[in-house]
């Protein structure tokens, strides 16, 4: 009986070790994130390089133990619902969206595949999510939603040009969360005495009438709301500020690297490394819909006096010592 028992204990252990090694033997599933861009690739580098920096402080080795499917449509948006659906045959684990184009693509290509937004302007707004706090979908991510920042522009401009009394403010009537951030702009306006000359951009078309409209309004300075219209033709509007010899503010970094005058926001970079957070939370198994928009945390203050000799504009030593940056 005793030799019985024996015989059935090492059976019952040599078959537990042996499954043991049969499940230690075969690999762990590398995850597979999907990288989807809308603008050239190189224009965004920064970008990228904060979303890898983001996964590598998470413990995440690019080609180790996490494999990223990178798809650029550089610049052609009507490439980017093709690259969407190309990732969603892949199988990939996620969709990390590199702006609302890419992420109102992936949306119509796949229900079920998390995506990640690396930033949205408004993605209660724009449909992307019920709600910031319980987006409900397969969507989450962050917001630069921040209304309030296209007052500090104006204030910043103020502070530049203290005889400042009427400014021209382009923006896109169409695009979710332009409304509030002119109403943000006009209390401020109302609190420095500036005039404001609302000018409205629905396509590349109307930015050069737009440049002339402020010209014709005598406007002292111009304040380029973001927008994707306006983001995409940033060379021509930065053309345009230095013919008409305007001083702008303008609501991303990539203006004034590019040669505009300076700009005062949401750090982009910091959400894309931000971002690299939900793939981890949704890797370990949580859900899109029950992940949390945030919103921006991170600001900065960028002045070009490259642009400024250009216009013949003395940035004055008090507004240069709070810059974050400063392109000579």
């Amino acid at each position: 009986m005793k030799s019985k028992f024996l015989f059935w204990l090492l059976t019952t252990v040599l078959l537990f070790a042996l499954c043991f090694s049969a499940e230690a033997q075969q690999p762990k599933k590398v995850p597979r994130i999907g990288f989807l861009n809308a603008p050239p690739t190189a224009s965004i580098p920064a970008r990228i390089e904060a979303f890898r920096q983001g996964l590598s402080e998470l413990g995440y080795v690019e080609g180790k133990n996490i494999v990223i499917e990178y798809r650029s449509a550089e610049g052609k948006a009507e490439h980017v619902p093709d690259l969407a659906a190309e990732l969603v045959r892949l199988k990939v684990d996620i969709i990390v969206s590199s702006g609302p184009t890419s992420t109102h693509q992936a949306k119509k290509a796949t229900s079920t595949i998390p995506i990640v937004m690396a930033f949205d302007d408004d993605p209660v707004g724009s449909g992307l999510v019920a709600s910031l706090a319980r987006p409900g979908g397969n969507i989450s991510g962050l917001s630069t939603l921040s209304p309030e920042l296209s007052g500090k522009q104006l204030e910043l401009l103020k502070e530049i040009i203290p005889n400042l009394s009427r400014a021209a403010v382009l923006g896109t009537s169409t695009r979710p969360g332009t409304a509030q951030g002119l109403r943000e702009t006009e209390l401020a306006a109302g609190a420095l005495g500036v005039r404001l000359q609302y000018l409205d951009v629905v396509s590349s078309k109307d930015i050069a009438t737009a440049f002339g409209e402020a010209s014709k309004g005598r406007a002292d300075a111009v304040l380029v709301l973001g927008s994707p219209v306006l983001n995409s033709q940033r060379k021509q509007i930065l053309d345009l500020a230095v013919k008409s010899r305007l001083p702008a503010t303008y609501s991303r970094p990539e203006y004034v690297e590019e040669g505009g005058l300076m700009t005062y926001g949401v750090s982009i970079s910091d959400l894309f490394r931000r971002s690299a957070t939900y793939v981890d939370k949704i890797l370990k198994g949580r859900k899109p819909a029950d992940l949390p928009v945030e919103q921006p945390k991170k600001f900065e203050f960028i002045i070009n006096l490259k642009a400024a000799k250009q216009i013949g504009l003395t940035i004055p030593p008090n507004v240069l010592a709070r810059a974050d940056r400063v392109i000579r």
